[in-house]
């Protein structure tokens, strides 16, 4: 059976490699003939051989790109040899599909995850049926088991990382905080004692503002106690009952950096840059007005927080 083929398949190459070109060029022309022109013994030899030519090359061409995409053109188009022959390219397993298919980042994932659940909510809703509340209820469950995973790893990285640990800079239980507090209210209180030293305190008000009264008696007590300097000045050029050596405005306000005309408002100035600090506008209790200038002379901005 094997010499059998071998033979037929020798015969046909043999009888494919003796046909001559002429016979081709013929057979082709007998199949597609040219309008006006019976025969090829019509055509000049030029246009005859030059036709023959660009015939052969086209066909040439269309076997090569052929072949690329299929096989060889003689086992694999007229023969139809198949596999065997490697006419038939192979198809790629479902594993390497998976692999070449680019991998999720984890922000795509977890939106996948959402829009998941979101759709299970959804559907239960709109079609309560015992499948599609369990299904929803199912997945729910498991990315709560998730959130819970990720809860105790937080806090064990926090317990085994005390740089990660924030309530050490501002506790949270009842005994740290009073701790905290007792110890931030020292501090506050011994930079107040010599704030005088540097800082002096602009108080803007106004004669008709009925805020500024109330807030003038508790600037004063400011003042006495920590013997903080304190600088009245009228935006209407009225007196002030609580600092009778007040002084008018005459550009001060704007100089400050104080825009509008709000009153009462304080502004911190330091003697040794030169630079206003404003403190605040409205009527402010006296612990609130000292823990905003210890704020603004003491503590790194973000610090606290």
């Amino acid at each position: 059976m094997r010499t059998t083929l071998t033979l037929a398949l020798v015969a046909s190459l043999t009888t494919a490699a003796i046909v001559p070109p002429a016979a081709i060029a013929q057979a082709r022309y007998a199949e597609e003939p040219i309008a006006g022109v019976e025969g090829p013994g019509d055509l000049p030899d030029s246009v005859s051989m030059r036709g023959q030519g660009d015939v052969d090359v086209d066909r040439e061409e269309d076997d090569r790109r052929t072949a690329s995409q299929t096989g060889d053109a003689f086992y694999c188009q007229q023969r139809k040899l198949g596999t065997w022959f490697y006419c038939d390219k192979p198809k790629p397993s479902p594993a390497d599909r998976k692999a070449a298919q680019p991998a999720q980042s984890a922000a795509e994932q977890l939106a996948a995850i959402g829009k998941e659940l979101d759709e299970k909510k959804a559907r239960a809703i709109l079609d309560p049926t015992p499948e599609n509340v369990s299904s929803y209820i199912s997945y729910q469950r498991q990315q709560l088991n998730r959130a819970s995973s990720f809860a105790d790893m937080w806090r064990r990285s926090i317990w085994q990382n005390p740089e990660l640990d924030y309530t050490l800079q501002r506790p949270v239980n009842q005994l740290g905080k009073r701790t905290w507090l007792d110890t931030r209210t020292a501090d506050k209180n011994r930079v107040l004692g010599s704030i005088s030293k540097r800082y002096g305190v602009f108080y803007f008000y106004s004669s008709a503002c009925a805020a500024c009264e109330v807030f003038g008696p508790i600037m004063r007590s400011v003042s006495d106690r920590f013997g903080l300097t304190v600088m009245a000045v009228s935006l209407d050029g009225g007196p002030s009952k609580t600092f009778p050596n007040f002084t008018v405005d005459t550009g001060q306000y704007r100089a400050m950096g104080m825009q509008g005309g709000q009153v009462p408002a304080l502004v911190l100035f330091d003697t040794v840059t030169k630079r206003p600090m404003p403190i605040g506008y409205g009527v402010m209790a006296a612990d609130e007005v000292m823990d905003r200038i210890f704020t603004l002379t003491s503590v790194e901005p973000g610090s606290d927080f």
